[in-house]
């Protein structure tokens, strides 16, 4: 079987690193993997032991000549299926290219942001399939329109073993220039406004005051960078506040976090929080979008309403204090992660559907 995947986003994090997953998977599997993403990415330079990548010009949702530049690669690849990974672009121009070149389309939907019925009618018209990544995301699609038989639902996962490793406390010191023994409170998002990262910091100073310890670190980039940090200083929280950018070691630092906190107002679901946990991590998160999917309430971490400050400060203050419960909390994240978001569970999903689509055109 040979599928040409599309993913137009330019960094190797969330949605593009369950690309690479399903990537190496399938072609373990004996599929022939074709992937069209930007000219010179870290997807498709990671992505060419598993697949052929087509670099190409992809300049986001008002991209109309990206359609041509698809449609010619789907005449020359040949391909059984066409499976579009991001919106940035692809999931409208991709669906229409794949229509006008005959072939069957699928899309894979990361994130819950609502979308106009009249656009769910008249973009998921062009898409055979669209997998959800999560329960939550299918509820938002099913709301808006998008017809039942269309929808599967195929989460996304995280290669558990990469993370699970022991913390190794001078790496702290070495790669992130901070004391040995710091409580390391961590986020793991991009620095966008539905990631929830200024309702942290109203609830950090108290803590800070109370844990001497007490370190937090922002990894991700994104538009609010400067924003955030004028807002650290202004709270006079810079130097125990840190904003550390995009790391490719989080593997390596993840474990050595007394605790990921995500205080998110929009979400798919969370692959960051996949990797937390599989870290033996314990969670502090909203209770918003596919989050609860990522977190068990009270099994792995806690769960609070999205905006609400002080029930945020509230959930994190008692485990800064007590670390036995952080233990049996990241025992049992790391448990579920290992059970329930296997990357095999996830590539043999995303197989069921190419079976399904190509069933119905020999039909």
């Amino acid at each position: 079987m040979k599928v040409l995947h599309v993913e137009g986003g330019a960094h190797l994090y969330g949605g593009a690193q369950q690309v690479l997953y399903l990537l190496e998977g399938l072609a373990a599997r004996g599929i022939d993997n074709h992937l069209a993403c930007r000219r010179g990415c870290a997807l498709g330079v990671r992505a060419e032991r598993f697949a052929e990548v087509h670099g190409m010009p992809m300049h986001g949702d008002l991209d109309v000549l990206m359609i041509g530049r698809l449609y010619r690669l789907i005449r020359r690849v040949q391909p059984a299926l066409v499976h579009l990974h991001s919106r940035i672009g692809a999931d409208l121009m991709g669906g229409l290219a794949g229509r006008l070149a005959g072939v069957a389309v699928l899309h894979t939907r990361r994130i819950d942001n609502p979308e106009p019925r009249w656009l769910v009618a008249l973009k998921y018209r062009l898409h055979d399939r669209v997998i959800a990544i999560s329960e939550a995301i299918a509820r938002v699609l099913l709301s808006e329109g998008l017809p039942a038989a269309k929808l599967r639902v195929v989460r996304s996962a995280v290669v558990a073993e990469r993370f699970a490793q022991p913390c190794r406390p001078a790496l702290i010191r070495a790669r992130l220039g901070l004391p040995e023994d710091a409580l390391l409170l961590g986020v793991v998002a991009q620095l966008i406004a539905r990631k929830g990262h200024a309702r942290l910091l109203w609830a950090l100073p108290a803590l800070l005051a109370e844990q001497p310890r007490l370190q937090v670190v922002f990894f991700g980039r994104g538009p609010l960078a400067g924003a955030l940090a004028r807002q650290i200083e202004a709270a006079g929280l810079n130097g125990r506040v840190h904003l550390l950018g995009f790391r490719d070691d989080l593997a390596e630092l993840l474990p050595c976090l007394a605790l990921l906190v995500h205080p998110a107002l929009m979400e798919g679901l969370g692959v960051s929080l996949l990797q937390a946990a599989a870290a033996g991590v314990p969670i502090v998160a909203s209770r918003v979008g596919g989050i609860p999917e990522a977190v068990e309430d009270g099994v792995t971490g806690v769960l609070v309403p999205a905006g609400d400050e002080a029930a945020l400060q509230h959930a994190i203050r008692p485990l800064l204090f007590d670390r036995a419960r952080r233990e049996r909390l990241g025992q049992a994240g790391a448990e579920r992660v290992r059970r329930a978001f296997s990357v095999a569970a996830m590539v043999e999903g995303n197989l069921k559907v190419y079976d399904e689509l190509l069933a119905e055109d020999a039909r």
